[in-house]
């Protein structure tokens, strides 16, 4: 069973996710007015597996005999200047996601919660590679010097991201955690 503590800090973050992932729609959305297709097809992949993670979120709070209590989703940033622009703020994001996890760790260390600190090491490791990618492709993108043959070869690049097995959202919807 959840403390109060705990349910509450899970359910922000599960609000949190939401709202993350209704970020990378509006990211989305904007680099397809840029004509970027690929990193907007990059952002929605990334807007599904926000969606996972709240799901994620949203089954152990249910299965430890917590109750989800869902909230007003923040508005997200509609405008940026460029893909640079976009992908620097996603990774700041990212940068919040991993500092908000890690405060849950240090609530569920405190509380000796060991069945919810093991499952938040999946989201730290998780965290781990949402940093690393983000990081990867603001480089990508650095190094072109705004060349918009570069940029369309990242585009195209960016393209190719498929949806992970494991962040099959049909799949997570249907089988709690």
């Amino acid at each position: 069973m959840l403390s109060k503590a705990m349910e509450k800090a899970l359910n922000e973050q599960l609000n949190f996710e939401l709202y993350s992932s209704y970020l990378y729609m509006s990211m989305a959305s904007a680099l397809e007015d840029m004509n970027y297709k690929g990193a907007a097809h990059w952002m929605r992949i990334q807007m599904l597996e926000e969606l996972f993670h709240a799901n994620k979120f949203f089954n152990y709070i249910i299965d430890r005999e917590g109750r989800v209590i869902l909230q007003e989703i923040k508005k997200p940033k509609n405008d940026w200047k460029s893909m640079l622009d976009a992908f620097e703020d996603a990774h700041k994001h990212e940068k919040i996601v991993t500092s908000r996890i890690c405060d849950m760790v240090d609530l569920a260390l405190t509380e000796k919660d060991h069945v919810t600190n093991s499952t938040l090491q999946w989201f730290v490791t998780e965290q781990i590679e949402e940093e690393s990618n983000g990081k990867t492709i603001i480089e990508k993108i650095k190094r072109t010097k705004k060349s918009e043959d570069g940029l369309m070869i990242i585009d195209t690049e960016l393209a190719t991201r498929v949806l992970s097995p494991m962040a099959n959202i049909t799949t997570a919807i249907a089988t709690p955690a």
